[in-house]
C-alpha cells in the first residue's frame, strides 16, 4: 500500500448550491446530505480503506486550508497544498503530481473530486484497486466511466471501445450534449458519464504531462524542486494557463483506457440531483438538516442549515425550500437553468451574499 496516492482536488466554489454553498464555505465543506460528514469527509474516508493517511494530498484554495485541516485532522499542513487562484484541474493536478514525484517516484495516483457521492462504497473499491493495479503494470492514463442510467445533458460522455474487458480503450471524449444526442448516447450502449475520477502512475502522468502540456509541466516541477514554499506555488500558478486535465492531456493522448462501472455515483452537482439521492417520505418530500411539517404537498425538496426553525409548507408540488442563517429561497426545482439564473442574479445584486 505504500505506493498509493490519493489526490483530492477541493477548490471548487459550488455555486449552483447557493446558498448553501457559499464563497468562503463551499459545497464540499457543507453537510449537503444532512448525515453529519461533508463531502470531503466522504471522499476520505472512501479511499482511506486502502491508502494510507500519509499518502493523501489535498489541493484547495488559500482561503480553505483552515477548513480543510478542521474536516480532515488525521492530515498534516505538508499535505495541503494551496491555489493561490484558479486554473482549472491541469495545474491542480500539476501541483501534486510533482509533489508526490519528490517523494515517491514509484506511486501510483488516484484523483478525485471532492463532492462527489458514492452509495455503493464496496462496489467503488473494487474498481479504484482494479485501476490502481492496471495502472501499476501499464503505461496507461485511466479514468472511472459511469454507466449511464438515463440521458443525462449535465455530465460528459466518454465513447469507448467495443468489448467486455473491465478496462477499455477510450474511443472519444464528448461534451455535454443537448438532450437528442444524450438519448443517442445511452441508445448505443457504448457511452459512459465522465466521472472525474483518474488512476496512473507518475512515471505515466509525468511523460503525459511532457508531451502535451510541457509549459505546466516546467513551472511546477521547477517549483517543487526549489522547494515548494507558498511563493513559489504562486508564481507556478501566475504562470500557468487555465486547462482542463480532460483537453490539456486526456482528450490528446493515446494510451487513455476507462474503465466502465456502477456504484451508485453522483456529482450532485444541482438542487434537482440532491433531491434525487435523498430519502424521501411517502409523497415524495425530501427533509434534510432540520424539522419540516408538510401538508398538501409533494415532491418537494426542505432542505436546512444550522437554522433551528420549523418549517412548514402548505399546497405546493415539485418546490425547493432551502433555510440558512441569512438566506431563505422558495423556488421550484423542476428547472435547474430557471434557478441557475435566479441564483446568478441573486448574488450579483447581492455580493455579500456570494
Amino acid at each position: 500500500m505504500k505506493n498509493r496516492y490519493c489526490v483530492i482536488m477541493a477548490g471548487g466554489v459550488g455555486s449552483r448550491f447557493w446558498p448553501l454553498s457559499r464563497a468562503n464555505k463551499p459545497k464540499q465543506f457543507v453537510d449537503a446530505m444532512g448525515i453529519g460528514k461533508t463531502f470531503i469527509q466522504m471522499t476520505y474516508e472512501r479511499f482511506a480503506r486502502f491508502i494510507p493517511k500519509e499518502n493523501f494530498i489535498v489541493v484547495t484554495g488559500v482561503a480553505y486550508k483552515d477548513l480543510v485541516l478542521e474536516q480532515l485532522p488525521m492530515l498534516t499542513e505538508k499535505q495541503v497544498l494551496l491555489e493561490p487562484c484558479r486554473r482549472n484541474t491541469a495545474p491542480c493536478i500539476a501541483l501534486a503530481t510533482y509533489a508526490i514525484k519528490q517523494q515517491n517516484p514509484d506511486a501510483v495516483v488516484v484523483v478525485t473530486p471532492s463532492d462527489q457521492l458514492i452509495l455503493d462504497v464496496p462496489a467503488f473499491e473494487d474498481v479504484v484497486k482494479q485501476n490502481i493495479a492496471y495502472a501499476a503494470e501499464h503505461d496507461a492514463l485511466l479514468t472511472i466511466g459511469i454507466t449511464p442510467s438515463y440521458p443525462a445533458t449535465g455530465y460528459g460522455y466518454i465513447e469507448v471501445a467495443q468489448g467486455d474487458d473491465a478496462i477499455r480503450k477510450v474511443t472519444a471524449f464528448k461534451e455535454k450534449p443537448e438532450l437528442a444526442k444524450a438519448k443517442d448516447f445511452l441508445q448505443a450502449g457504448n457511452y459512459v458519464w465522465n466521472s472525474g475520477m483518474f488512476v496512473w502512475s507518475i512515471n505515466a502522468i509525468d511523460q503525459a504531462f511532457q508531451q502535451h502540456l510541457p509549459e505546466i509541466k516546467g513551472c511546477f516541477e521547477k517549483c517543487i524542486i526549489e522547494g515548494a514554499t507558498q511563493q513559489l506555488i504562486n508564481t507556478a500558478f501566475e504562470q500557468s494557463q487555465s486547462i482542463s486535465i480532460d483537453y490539456g492531456i486526456m482528450e490528446k493522448a493515446s494510451n487513455v483506457f476507462v474503465s466502465p462501472a456502477d456504484f451508485g455515483w453522483s456529482d450532485v452537482g444541482t438542487w434537482g440531483s440532491l433531491y434525487d439521492q435523498l430519502e424521501k417520505e411517502e409523497s415524495g418530500n425530501a427533509i434534510s438538516g432540520g424539522d419540516a411539517l408538510l401538508y398538501e404537498s409533494d415532491a418537494c425538496l426542505v432542505k436546512q442549515l444550522n437554522t433551528g426553525k420549523l418549517v412548514v409548507v402548505d399546497g405546493l408540488s415539485d418546490y425547493m425550500v432551502v433555510d440558512t442563517d441569512d438566506v431563505l429561497m422558495i423556488c421550484r426545482k423542476d428547472s435547474e437553468t430557471r434557478v441557475k439564473e435566479l441564483i446568478e442574479d441573486v448574488v450579483s445584486k447581492n455580493r455579500h451574499l456570494s
